[in-house]
């Protein structure tokens, strides 16, 4: 006969793990990724490097270029797309292949960077919609570019997720439309593409 010690629960059961089914594989975990890529500023580069992600079903996920080196004729195209380690792995190694690209650099993979996406929210309401739409700019230091009588202009700066929480909170308020940059992002530190 067991007995009880005073003043300790008795431990409930740990579950124990199952093991895999003989031959089950894993699914490969999908991440977004942040690829910056440094290319010759001349006319069809950017047809080029989309027409890659197209024609072998890649999807990005935010696209922005402009150029960053007037001197070389050099643009910076920043991607987020998304897939598997071995899926990015082969999207880098293709786009490093084109002939106008310099340099190819997976800012997720790189380690600390920073990322920045703008939008602009047109947001129609009156009465305390409206006063609560401007609390809620506030709240995430979004400016009023433009007002009227019954609508706003917001801009708001900040990472993707800020960004989209922001627009998530102002369609119960009247959201009407919304303009977005896409994810302009840079490595920390001294370290260049």
């Amino acid at each position: 006969m067991a007995t009880k010690k005073a003043g300790r629960k008795p431990q409930s059961p740990q579950p124990i793990p199952l093991p895999a089914r003989p031959g089950a594989v894993e699914a490969p975990i999908v991440k977004n990724h942040t690829i910056s890529v440094l290319v010759d500023n001349e006319p069809g580069v950017l047809a080029r490097v989309v027409g890659l992600f197209s024609g072998r079903g890649y999807n990005i996920e935010s696209l922005t270029v402009a150029e960053v080196d007037p001197k070389e004729a050099l643009s910076r195209i920043n991607i987020v797309t998304s897939g598997t380690p071995m899926v990015i792995e082969q999207i880098k190694a293709q786009l490093g292949r084109l002939v106008p690209v310099h340099r190819v650099t997976d800012l997720t993979m790189l380690g600390a960077s920073v990322e920045r996406e703008l939008a602009l929210v047109k947001v129609r309401s009156t009465g305390d919609k409206r006063i609560e739409s401007l609390r809620i700019a506030d709240v995430f230091r979004a400016r009023a570019l433009d007002s009227t009588i019954d609508s706003f202009v917001f801009e708001v700066v900040g990472t993707t997720e800020k960004v989209n929480a922001f627009i998530r909170l102002m369609e119960s308020l009247g959201l009407t439309d919304v303009s977005r940059t896409g994810v302009a992002a840079i490595s920390r530190g001294a370290q260049s593409i």
